[in-house]
């Protein structure tokens, strides 16, 4: 794996992440939803071609392994936040996933004592944070009070759905795994 750091994939994270506040921006103070969705398809766009880039060109690095999943969660946490406060979603659909994700941290943490390396993403957790970052555009453009907001509203669920159910299967697979190396590691 490459040791670089300044590399057009790490770039494409790194605008990504400055996209977040921007997305809170536009969510939550002149509910621009339309421009808060095109942040949000900029940010899912970047996502996809990080990853595209950096193993074509050869530009995949510890800190791209690092960042990309770590702008994935605060693009997902700011979302989240902006759609309670908007009245979106339920407040218990954020905590579950806070929850998921406050349980893996706490993991991480006890690893790294024990010098196991971080999580790998998984296949099935790149379809969790999928199915997460498209359902949350819908479910914003189905506060509309037209056929897309309908559709929004039926599309985004859907999304939202699988998502979670992908979401917190991936967590208690990340969870045995960590659990595991840190047993075998005492």
């Amino acid at each position: 794996m490459a040791s670089q750091v300044l590399t057009v994939p790490n770039a494409l994270t790194m605008v990504r992440g400055l996209g977040i506040p921007l997305f809170l921006y536009l969510a939550l103070g002149p509910h621009a939803d339309f421009a808060a969705v095109a942040v949000l398809a900029v940010g899912g766009a970047t996502d996809y071609f990080d990853g595209k880039l950096a193993r074509a060109w050869n530009q995949e690095s510890r800190l791209g392994e690092l960042l990309d999943p770590a702008i994935d969660r605060l693009y997902i946490a700011a979302t989240l936040i902006a759609l309670v406060i908007r009245d979106v979603i339920p407040l218990w659909m954020l905590l579950l996933l806070f929850g998921r994700d406050l349980i893996l941290g706490a993991l991480t943490l006890r690893m790294h004592h024990f010098d196991i390396p971080p999580f790998t993403v998984t296949y099935m957790g790149k379809a969790a944070t999928f199915n997460l970052l498209y359902a949350f555009p819908f479910l914003l453009l189905a506060q509309g009070h037209s056929w897309l907001g309908t559709l929004s509203f039926v599309i985004g669920w859907s999304f939202a759905v699988w998502g979670i159910a992908l979401y917190l299967a991936t967590g208690v697979d990340y969870f045995r795994t960590g659990w595991r190396k840190i047993n075998r590691a005492k």
